[in-house]
């Protein structure tokens, strides 16, 4: 997680990833072309990505397509935001199943 971690902390690296996800399977190029850095820039955020696995590549023909994989996000998000999420919903379920049975929570 820590390789997840570091390469959300960069700003332009969650761009690409924002990138991705809005219109994923883009070449270099077409990243390029969005973007206001070097193609030597992008390739070399893509590659931090690809390490912690947040983009897969896939070779069609010449090309080289990126794919945005929300997996480690998702284990992120369950790890380190679920847990904490689960008590306010509780308690908004505890509170809500109080007032529709008009007494205090």
């Amino acid at each position: 997680m820590d390789a997840v971690f570091r390469a959300l902390a960069d700003a332009s690296r969650r761009e690409l990833l924002d990138r991705l996800h809005a219109d994923n399977g883009q070449t270099l190029s077409e990243l390029c072309a969005r973007l206001d850095m070097t193609r030597q820039a992008v390739s070399k955020h893509l590659a931090i990505l690809e390490e912690a696995n947040l983009v897969v590549t896939v070779k069609r023909g010449r090309e080289k397509l990126h794919y945005l994989n929300p997996v480690p996000i998702h284990e992120i998000a369950e790890r380190w935001i679920g847990k904490f999420e689960r008590h306010r919903l509780q308690a908004l379920s505890d509170m809500k199943r109080a007032l529709e049975q008009g007494s205090k929570p």
